[in-house]
């Protein structure tokens, strides 16, 4: 398991040297949507395709 110094200090040495506070801390709130996304889905399992387009069926479109 990575620790969290670890993830940040890949994410920073993979952005530009110009990236602002603000880059870095969307950057960071990505990191961690896709990481709680993750640990919900192992806890709780992941919908299927069928399941994911039923609930979100009045957006999608043919």
């Amino acid at each position: 398991m990575t620790t969290p110094k670890a993830e940040v200090t890949e994410l920073l040495s993979s952005l530009p040297d110009t990236a602002s506070y603000e880059d870095i801390q969307y950057h960071l709130y990505i990191l961690e949507k896709i990481r709680r996304g993750a640990e919900r889905a192992e806890t709780e399992g992941a919908l299927s395709h069928e399941e994911a387009k039923k609930r979100l069926g009045r957006w999608l479109t043919n």
